[in-house]
């Protein structure tokens, strides 16, 4: 159970009763199904992605016979998810990493500032979790003894001031090495012009120590300009150091690449047959693309098979998608004292063969199709997030479901506003809800959102407007636009609860609301054909959310 439900929330979930004015949802029901889940997926074979949904950034570690997992959260909170798996297929998030509002401090960040991509090993029974809070400290470590946590406060790494992307290497004669991505020597010769570096790392102290080496200037063939050389990891097999790095930039350009040398601290000589991973080299108009793949991990499973977790995204047209970044995992080749992840010009399948180990199991599907039903009866998922970190008690859990505090911080304010949130896993999506609110004041108004970032995003609910309730879906689409939205359509609110629904068909939003009960009369209150939520026209490194919202008028 994620520290975030039993220590970090104490001071929201044991709070006293939350004043008027409150609005309590009974359920919320998340479904998805995409064209891809039709696809025949045998019984010893999984499907890719194996984390549906803004999900990335993946960094894997195995101890014994358990595999750990965690991923990106940028500026939502509790931040970067835990995840356990015993087959590499079947992942249960046992915790978040950064789950006490104190550890780290969002501010009015931007949403895809904040954490930035982790890295998970472990040794002697501990777990290390290096990551860098951008705009908010820099470079820090984490370590806990059950990765479930509890994780320890930050420990702040300043020799890395500048770079992102840390991660750990545990080397054969007991020494401990940092590896990450940083500025160049000097200025750099072209935007997107980065380093990869290595420090040796002291585990008594945790502190890096001695000198900064160069490992990668630019990329594996500077000459050729590449960008965002990145994410390095670095591992060792049959006496050579591999460092395996992303580059290209995440999006359509991005690969994997790999580099060789007999010490940690190179000289690093690049594979001739580079990127061992990519999409780019693929045709743009093929059906069903997996797009934007790179940011790789390697791990073996007991029996010494390699494997691989990495990001890549599924547009729904072009470049368009709104699930974010997702993890997807392939199995990994060597070639003459190579890995490679995939051969040139191949696509990365919907469905492959398992890895050979026992068959595991999660209480929550993360792949292919599925519906999860939340009651709010108890403790909220680990799975559910805020915008930043809580800075008041302003939500409570129990036999009516989910109570939200309706307060002034609106969808738009870059601030920690009364909204909670699950991931969109699938391009065609349906999220339901059932509301009881009762405004008090103009611009008090509760419901149902589905969100990129601040700037973009629908809400559909019941809001007082010149005295009176109505029912209306707003929207806002882009930092132009008002904070609060534009309304888009309004009708009288019907009294007493209330079921929302959103659902979305690639770039087709569909709003509607019913009266409670077992079989509801949808009545359409909306649509619109956007790409405004898209990666593509928001910007930054996360996906779209639905959730639920309360906030009140001034």
């Amino acid at each position: 159970m994620s520290r975030f439900l039993t220590t970090a929330a104490a001071l929201l979930l044991a709070a006293p009763a939350i004043a008027q004015p409150v609005a309590t949802f009974s359920s919320f029901t998340y479904s998805g199904r995409d064209a891809s889940d039709a696809l025949t997926a045998g019984p010893n074979e999984y499907r890719n992605p194996i984390l549906k949904g803004f999900y990335p950034d993946p960094s894997v570690t195995r101890v014994g016979d358990d595999f750990y997992l965690v991923t990106s959260t940028f500026g939502w909170y509790p931040g970067i998810p835990v995840f356990h798996s015993r087959d590499l297929v079947h992942w249960t998030q046992i915790g978040n990493a950064i789950d006490r509002p104190g550890m780290l401090d969002f501010k009015q960040l931007g949403l895809s500032r904040g954490v930035f991509a982790p890295s998970i090993q472990a040794r002697d029974g501990t777990f290390y979790l290096l990551n860098t809070c951008v705009d908010c400290g820099g470079n820090f470590l984490l370590t806990a003894r059950n990765p479930a946590g509890p994780w320890s406060d930050p420990i702040w790494l300043p020799d890395l001031e500048g770079g992102i992307d840390p991660s750990m290497f545990f080397d054969d004669d007991g020494r401990t090495w940092v590896v990450n991505n940083g500025p160049t020597r000097g200025q750099p010769l072209y935007q997107g012009h980065r380093a990869i570096w290595v420090q040796e790392f002291d585990r008594r102290t945790s502190k890096t120590f001695g000198p900064r080496t160069l490992l990668v200037d630019g990329g594996i063939d500077i000459s050729k300009k590449p960008v965002w050389i990145e994410g390095p990891h670095i591992f060792k097999k049959d006496g050579w150091y591999y460092l395996s790095c992303a580059e290209g930039g995440t999006a359509e350009g991005h690969s994997q690449v790999i580099l060789r040398s007999k010490s940690v601290t190179g000289p690093y000589e690049a594979w001739s047959g580079n990127p061992i991973l990519t999409q780019r080299d693929l045709s743009r108009d093929r059906p069903m693309p997996i797009t934007s793949a790179g940011h790789a991990q390697l791990v073996t499973t007991p029996d010494g098979k390699w494997w691989a977790t990495f990001l890549a995204v599924r547009p729904y047209e072009g470049d368009f998608y709104t699930t974010g970044r997702e993890t997807f995992l392939l199995p990994v080749e060597w070639k003459d004292g190579w890995p490679v992840i995939l051969p040139a010009a191949t696509p990365i399948p919907w469905t492959h063969a398992r890895p050979a180990l026992p068959h595991g199991k999660a209480p929550l599907p993360t792949s292919g199709a599925f519906t999860i039903r939340d009651d709010f009866r108890s403790k909220l998922p680990a799975y559910w997030m805020m915008l930043r970190n809580p800075r008041e008690d302003w939500y409570r859990t129990g036999a009516a479901g989910l109570m939200l505090k309706a307060r002034a911080a609106g969808l738009g304010d870059n601030a920690n506003p009364s909204f909670l949130a699950r991931r969109q896993q699938h391009t065609n999506a349906v999220a339901e809800t059932t509301v009881k609110f009762a405004p008090e004041k103009d611009g008090d108004r509760a419901g149902l959102a589905v969100l990129q970032n601040d700037d973009y995003w629908f809400f559909v609910g019941v809001k007082r407007v010149g005295g009176k309730d109505v029912l209306t879906l707003d929207q806002r689409e882009g930092p132009n636009s008002p904070k609060l939205g534009k309304t888009l359509a309004t009708v009288p609110a019907p009294a007493g609860p209330l079921r929302l629904r959103i659902a979305v068909q690639g770039r087709s939003y569909a709003f509607s609301y019913a009266a409670p009960g077992a079989k509801p009369a949808w009545k359409h209150l909306g649509q619109v054909e956007t790409d405004s939520l898209t990666t593509k026209v928001a910007g930054g490194f996360v996906g779209s959310v639905f959730g639920l919202f309360a906030g009140a008028g001034e």
